[in-house]
């Protein structure tokens, strides 16, 4: 079962632990204010420890070598960015999140390929998509009759750089818009994936485990796209039929 750390024990710490131990996993919580620990409910079973977040016996106490991801989500801008760094480049977490209200270091952090998440409102939910596994395609809306989903994407490393044309006719979706550095966006017919931007697409329901497996690996070359598209005209055809049975 993975195992979580949180730095801070504040509202948006406290409703990360109690989702996530919810949810069957092993937690953490990490305050240098042994009060905030209050806040946690009666049955909380993980490990509560009392220091500073970004200090690394601290985060070793909290299980950080064993940690699947580390969200740093205290009130401080400057102490979840160094705290996040320290997992990252010290501990090599994979999966790390960092709450900043800054605009300026938002966009900074992500470009180094760390997420960033700010309102205080929705900082649970995004920070839940981006450290919990299994979670390529997350869906956020589904239309009436459940056929679409409009999704977040998760895209492997080497998809960043190409056009969002490119990404569409990967998997047959059609891109809403990004996130890029905290700011929704439209995107436009030359706009290209960047590293960091969150991506929120239109899919076919049941298509959702086929565009994950696409998306979590690198982009194919040309000529196996072209087979793909190739390709598509028979997928077209099966999927009207079964639209009719």
């Amino acid at each position: 079962m993975p195992h979580f750390v949180i730095m801070g024990a504040g509202r948006v710490g406290v409703m990360l632990a109690h989702s996530l131990e919810t949810a069957g996993h092993t937690v953490s919580v990490i305050d240098r204010d042994e009060a905030a620990f209050r806040r946690l409910r009666a049955d909380f079973q993980g490990r509560q420890i009392t220091g500073i977040g970004f200090d690394r016996d601290t985060l070793r106490r909290a299980g950080i070598e064993q940690a699947y991801a580390f969200a740093a989500v205290s009130s401080g801008d400057n102490s979840n960015i160094l705290a996040s760094r320290v997992a990252r480049e010290t501990f090599k977490v994979q999966h790390v999140v960092a709450r900043i209200n800054d605009p300026n270091r938002a966009e900074f952090y992500q470009r180094l390929g760390i997420p960033t998440v700010a309102a205080v409102r929705w900082s649970t939910d995004q920070v839940l998509r981006r450290i919990l596994p299994e979670q390529d395609v997350t869906g956020d809306y589904r239309e009436a009759s459940g056929r679409l989903v409009l999704a977040e994407l998760k895209l492997h490393p080497a998809w960043a750089g190409l056009p969002l044309e490119r990404i569409e006719a990967a998997a047959e979706v059609r891109i809403a818009f990004i996130t890029r550095f905290g700011e929704g966006q439209l995107p436009g017919p030359d706009t290209s994936y960047q590293q960091g931007d969150v991506v929120h697409a239109m899919l076919r329901t049941q298509e959702v485990d086929e565009v994950a497996k696409v998306f979590a690996n690198p982009p194919q070359d040309p000529e196996e796209q072209e087979y793909r598209e190739d390709d598509r005209p028979r997928r077209a055809l099966r999927r009207r039929g079964e639209g009719r049975s």
